[in-house]
């Protein structure tokens, strides 16, 4: 940071291209000032919770049913391995074109984007549960529920935060695409908008906005999981 202030500060580079980490900050704390990068950021969170929790939640179920039922992961799994390589990206104008340009298509987008790590991850999960827990859970006439609840989910759950990790970084990836073709607020729309008026201060200020979005996902899963995996800890 203070070799990036000298650098700035020198006139080697112009602050055009590359403007002062102080620069960054006091203007980032105007545009909190104004409203204007809460409303953005407002905008671009309400997006990308409801997607991870749609996509997670859809994808944790998945991924327990083909791991867990040999006719879904029959059906299941070849379409998954099918459809996993197609970047989501490239979906998106399909997505547009059927859904609009409203929050659904955002919202669909990102929870395409998190369902797929997750439910890989969770079937992997389920797939590499000890048997030997299976079988004392059976000869103690589990039904099929309690066996998924009380033994095949908890013993998936590391592989199922790996997953959902791993989808933290995708959806804000396929946030900032998403408000970059169809959205008036958002930090994406911010940071388009403000790349083409060649404002470039207040464009790494979204730029350092999602770095931190990242940072507190991350904090945040990890949080949670050493909540949920105690015996992890």
């Amino acid at each position: 940071m203070v070799l990036w202030e000298l650098i700035s500060r020198s006139g080697l580079i112009s602050q055009l291209y590359l403007p002062a980490p102080t620069v960054i900050l006091s203007t980032g704390w105007d545009m909190i000032i104004s409203g204007e990068l809460p409303n953005n950021g407002q905008a671009s969170l309400s997006r990308i919770i409801l997607g991870f929790l749609l996509g997670s939640t859809l994808g944790i179920l998945v991924g327990l049913a083909t791991g867990f039922s040999k006719l879904a992961e029959a059906i299941g799994i070849p379409l998954i391995y099918a459809v996993y390589p197609v970047p989501k990206i490239a979906l998106l104008p399909l997505i547009i074109l059927w859904l609009g340009i409203g929050e659904l298509s955002k919202v669909t987008i990102i929870s395409l984007g998190v369902f797929f790590p997750v439910v890989i991850n969770t079937y992997s999960g389920v797939k590499n549960v000890d048997p030997l827990l299976i079988k004392v859970a059976i000869s103690f006439k589990a039904t099929r529920l309690s066996l998924i609840v009380k033994v095949i989910l908890p013993a998936a759950l590391p592989a199922i935060f790996a997953g959902l990790k791993m989808a933290a970084g995708t959806s804000l990836l396929l946030l900032v695409a998403a408000e970059m073709i169809a959205a008036k607020e958002g930090i994406g729309a911010l940071i388009l908008r403000y790349g083409d008026l060649m404002l470039t201060t207040k464009l790494m200020v979204g730029v350092l906005t999602l770095s931190l979005l990242g940072v507190i996902f991350s904090c945040l899963l990890e949080w949670i999981e050493r909540r949920i995996i105690t015996w992890k800890n």
